[in-house]
């Protein structure tokens, strides 16, 4: 029986949290309290803070979304203190799961943090096999020493600790910056732009590179079937498969159709692509769950784009 299971959501509010707040409500269980922490409630960073939150939720499971994060320019910029931030708010998360005897704690990493120099398609075992991309060299370490102290805390305390690992995540709630921010949500933005201004929608780059998208609401059930049936403390990769990989110029492409903007999309050439493919294998997600639904592209881009232009005024549009 789930009666006394309490559910702490760190990072509650922000991309992945509201997903699973819109999962949960959908299908609630009976004798389940869910809890969505925001920084204003706790700062993670903060010993005390952590410790006062925990006491005040008295948690049986955790979500741990909560991070210090940023686009690729900040990244680069201030590499210590996104070690250094990251590695506070996971070590208080962590040692508070530790010792308010939480069952079960579901932490969030990255495919950013897989070596930069690897072969195609990455898998869960190739999380520490050569160094990060330098650019988010702090980010990077942060994370991966989640993965390498849920298998200590296992063997020493015998704490059932794990992560997952999403790939790109796009949905309602997300960021919509522009400048330093993901793919999707700055594509919706710049295409809402383009249609109020009558402008080109202008793409950075070429529009070929390949990228593996997981719609929020999709992420959102898998985390919750891994807090509730995934028990190893190694980490599980939550994509689409290898054959959902969409270009850059197709997701674009979408976009403009469900925005209903009739103007020209061009490619800036003079801007550079980045990483051609990043292919990350699902292998592992799909012997466990081979049941699992996922939400296509087109439907998933559209209710983004729906709620960007229904919540325009209120949606997160700045820097991280």
């Amino acid at each position: 029986s789930n009666s006394g299971m309490v559910v702490l959501v760190t990072g509650g509010t922000g991309l992945v949290g509201k997903g699973i707040e819109a999962v949960v409500n959908e299908s609630p269980v009976e004798g389940e309290t869910w809890v969505y922490a925001s920084s204003r409630m706790a700062d993670l960073r903060d010993k005390e803070s952590t410790r006062k939150l925990f006491e005040e939720v008295k948690p049986t499971h955790v979500i741990h979304l909560a991070a210090m994060v940023g686009g690729l320019f900040r990244n680069l910029k201030y590499k210590v203190e996104f070690y250094r931030e990251n590695v506070m708010i996971n070590d208080n998360v962590m040692e508070c799961c530790k010792d308010f005897k939480v069952q079960k704690l579901v932490s969030c990493l990255s495919t950013c943090i897989f070596p930069d120099k690897t072969t195609y398609p990455i898998d869960e075992t190739m999380v520490h096999s050569g160094p990060p991309h330098s650019s988010n060299a702090g980010y990077a370490y942060a994370k991966r020493m989640i993965d390498v102290m849920n298998k200590c805390y296992n063997e020493e305390y015998g704490c059932n600790f794990t992560s997952i690992i999403p790939t790109n995540i796009y949905g309602p709630h997300d960021n919509f910056c522009i400048e330093d921010g993901h793919v999707i949500p700055g594509l919706i933005h710049k295409t809402y732009l383009a249609k109020k201004n009558g402008t080109d929608l202008s793409i950075w780059g070429t529009g070929s590179p390949l990228r593996q998208f997981i719609f929020s609401h999709d992420l959102a059930r898998l985390t919750v079937w891994v807090m509730r049936s995934y028990h190893s403390p190694e980490p599980i990769i939550l994509s689409v498969g290898e054959e959902d990989e969409v270009s850059i110029a197709d997701v674009a492409r979408n976009v403009a159709e469900a925005m209903d903007f009739k103007g020209n999309i061009v490619f800036d050439t003079t801007k550079s692509d980045g990483q051609f493919k990043k292919t990350a294998s699902n292998k592992k997600l799909k012997e466990l769950y081979p049941e699992f639904q996922f939400t296509p592209i087109k439907e998933g881009l559209k209710q983004a784009c729906d709620w960007f232009e229904a919540n325009y005024e209120t949606a997160r549009k700045g820097a991280h």
